[in-house]
Parts: C-alpha cells; sequence; structure tokens
C-alpha cells in the first residue's frame, strides 16, 4: 500500500508540475488554472465509479485531492 501511495504522490507532483507549466506558457496563467481546475473537477464529478458501495466517498476524496494538487500552486509573480 506503501508503494501506491508514492507512486499516487508521485504521479500528482508529475501532474502539478505539467500544470504549471503549460500556465506558465498562457498569456492568462490564472485564468487557465481557473478553467483547468473547474474541468477536471466537472470530470471528477461525472466519472463512473464501479466497484465500490461508497461512490460518493470516493467521489468526496477526489474532489478533495483535484483542490488540494490546485492548492499547491502559487499564484504568478508580480516580477
Amino acid at each position: 500500500m506503501d508503494e501506491l501511495n508514492g507512486k499516487m504522490i508521485a504521479c500528482q507532483i508529475l501532474i502539478t508540475g505539467l500544470i504549471a507549466r503549460v500556465a506558465n506558457d498562457s498569456r492568462d496563467p490564472l485564468r487557465f488554472l481557473t478553467d483547468f481546475r473547474d474541468e477536471i473537477k466537472a470530470v471528477v464529478k461525472g466519472v463512473n465509479i464501479a466497484g465500490t458501495k461508497d461512490t460518493d466517498r470516493v467521489r468526496l476524496i477526489a474532489q478533495q485531492t483535484v483542490d488540494e494538487l490546485f492548492s499547491l500552486m502559487k499564484p504568478p509573480s508580480s516580477d
């Protein structure tokens, strides 16, 4: 289980870096991040979750993970 958690954390870091890189290349990084976050949340809200009886809990944890990923990103610097 620890190995799976480690791989998930590594994947989250990789995705966060990729999103930040793409956002930095856009004309309006903050708007890009906001729009992207909203799209990801919509996907999590609508994805079909099978194999568990407590799909609401799984969906809530996924939503919290998305919020956590985006809270790790700093706002653009004013330099």
